[in-house]
């Protein structure tokens, strides 16, 4: 006894459909998800250690620590200072930074004469 395959015909199934969309909106290609970081701290720490900036960081608790960066990670930063030992600092304990050329600046503006 031979069975015989039965194939039904595609060709009727390609009438059925649906349309395709040619909109200029469908087109468009979707924006991606925005990143997590920026990259600018990084690049930010990576320049001042390549030049050796002298860096002034006020930490939290008013204490000022000066010296250039050494290295950083996600959560540390290392400093090297010529009057005291090396210092490794969490990040979370740091207010602000800035050069320590910019002082003069900042003293300026704390006494009011601009």
């Amino acid at each position: 006894m031979n069975r015989k395959l039965i194939r039904p015909d595609l060709t009727e199934l390609k009438d059925h459909r649906h349309p395709t969309v040619t909109t200029p909106k469908h087109f468009q290609k979707r924006r991606g998800i925005a990143p997590d970081q920026t990259n600018a701290e990084c690049n930010y720490y990576l320049k001042q250690m390549a030049n050796h900036t002298p860096m002034v960081i006020v930490l939290k608790d008013g204490d000022q620590i000066r010296g250039t960066i050494e290295w950083y990670d996600r959560s540390a930063l290392k400093v090297h200072r010529s009057d005291a030992p090396n210092i490794l600092l969490m990040k979370d304990t740091v207010k602000y930074m800035y050069k320590e050329d910019d002082d003069h600046y900042r003293e300026e503006d704390e006494s009011g004469n601009v």
